[in-house]
């Protein structure tokens, strides 16, 4: 029995077959997939731009101010941010103490995986109306229901699935791996994810209206993503391959233990500051490609393609690089290059280039950062983990995971309250009816500038020697 290790409880785990490390990596493709419109679309569907002197989608919801500068939608994501960030750890503390005979991750993972891939198509449904017929009020509270359940739904699988990472992965250079793959799984999942706007563009010509074609897109996206997520849980058998000891710690004692970790709590603070600027970069993608550059909506799909088929050629690299110079050196050179991204989007519309140019060089600027982002961060918290559990005797990778999460989220819904505030400054200004202003859009670049600025301060704080130092010490000892 090959590279297999002995546990806690003195029972030997085989080491997780290749073949199986892909089944494990496809369930990210899954998820990816089912969470991408929920994630980048929302903003795009009920506060559309125009195509054709109209806009794409007719009214669903109030589109205008409610509360001093707050929408709607804004609101709805932000609370379903928050949501999802307060059911990570409670999700993750149920997880670590389950002790379900098929095993404490895939427990949950079966439990949420089809109310996931169906919440992900409900979001983009009115029941009551559009347009001139639309009951806005009930529209909207449809919304809040459907947006809360799917993150709730999505906690329940992606939670489990990362802790599920650091336990199945045996070393850290196996967990690099492991992140690595489910990195370009993720990146996979995206770019497919982004191509709802194409095919919706193919269903349209076949006389679909745009709101029908749009809602074909995310149902065909929904029915492949719960097909992958079903692979890794029935496949991959827990109890045989995955380093895994229950913990009987309440919630509060294990977030409080987990949170006493001053070098994680230092790498989960940067890594909130990375989320705020991200959520105004996948967001408002879609709008510095219409509304700044004056490209078609298409034009979004064709980026990603791009912006990810050159990323890939990246995430071999960055797995050599980080053991080389260190997975902290990396990241700081990541936020270097998101910052310079985020500098060039803002210019979009002044500078002497076409604007497909334009687009292009943003297209290019992104792939770098977004392989390093996409590898090294999970592969850096299931090293902590790791090194916790050494230095404790308590395997609590999902709570570690958990808070992670919980963070990136509340990140995000600080992204979801401020990015439709803020795109709809100026606004109609030019007697248009317009609900996006291009001054607004412009500005959002500059804040998620500031926000990678501040994350990149934090990570300086980050000892990454310390993690290494006990994760070595370990192997050492068991060489021997």
């Amino acid at each position: 029995m090959s590279n297999s290790v002995m546990n806690a409880q003195g029972r030997v785990v085989e080491s997780l077959p290749f073949s199986k490390k892909i089944i494990y990596a496809l369930g990210q493709l899954g998820w990816s997939l089912a969470s991408y419109g929920a994630a980048n679309f929302l903003n795009y569907f009920y506060l559309p731009p125009q195509e054709g002197g109209a806009a794409l989608f007719p009214r669903m919801i109030h589109q205008g101010y409610i509360v001093g500068v707050l929408t709607v939608i804004g609101l709805i994501l932000a609370f379903g941010r928050i949501w999802d960030a307060i059911t990570d750890p409670l999700i993750a503390v149920f997880s670590d103490r389950s002790k379900s005979k098929i095993g404490r991750r895939r427990f949950f993972m079966s439990v949420a995986v089809l109310p996931f891939a169906l919440f992900a198509v409900l979001v983009f449904v009115a029941p009551f109306g559009t347009g001139d017929q639309a009951n806005i009020t009930a529209n909207s509270l449809w919304l809040f229901v459907t947006v809360t359940l799917f993150y709730l739904f999505m906690t329940m699988y992606v939670t489990p699935f990362f802790a599920w990472m650091s336990e199945l992965g045996h070393s850290s250079n196996e967990r690099l791996e492991l992140s690595t793959m489910i990195s370009i799984t993720w990146a996979l999942g995206a770019m497919i994810g982004a191509q709802a706007p194409a095919l919706q563009g193919m269903f349209q010509a076949q006389g679909m209206s745009p709101l029908q074609a749009f809602q074909a897109a995310q149902g065909v996206f929904a029915v492949v993503s719960f097909i992958l997520m079903v692979l890794p849980i029935i496949v991959i058998d827990e109890n045989r391959y995955a380093e895994s000891v229950p913990c009987d710690d309440g919630f509060f004692t294990s977030i409080g233990n987990v949170i006493k970790d001053r070098n994680f709590l230092r790498f989960t603070l940067s890594d909130f500051a990375y989320w705020i600027s991200l959520y105004f970069i996948n967001n408002g993608l879609m709008y510095y490609i219409t509304v700044l550059l004056g490209l078609p909506k298409e034009t979004y799909s064709s980026l990603f393609i791009v912006m990810f088929l050159v990323s890939f050629a990246f995430y071999i690299p960055v797995n050599f690089i980080a053991r080389a110079v260190g997975r902290k050196r990396l990241l700081m050179i990541a936020f270097v290059l998101f910052g310079i991204l985020f500098s060039f989007c803002a210019l979009f519309g002044y500078l002497p280039l076409p604007a497909m140019t334009q687009a292009l060089i943003a297209a290019l600027l992104a792939a770098i950062p977004l392989a390093i982002f996409g590898i090294l961060p999970n592969a850096m918290v299931s090293d902590m983990a790791e090194a916790y559990a050494i230095e404790t005797g308590m395997y609590k990778a999902g709570v570690f995971f958990g808070f992670r999460t919980f963070m990136s989220k509340m990140g995000q819904s600080i992204g979801a309250v401020l990015l439709p505030s803020i795109v709809m400054i100026g606004a109609g200004s030019s007697g248009s009816g317009d609900v996006v202003g291009v001054a607004g859009v412009r500005l959002t670049t500059l804040f998620a500038l500031a926000f990678c600025a501040i994350g990149f301060i934090l990570l300086l704080l980050y000892n990454e020697k310390q993690v290494q130092a006990t994760l070595a010490k370990h192997q050492q000892s068991n060489k021997q």
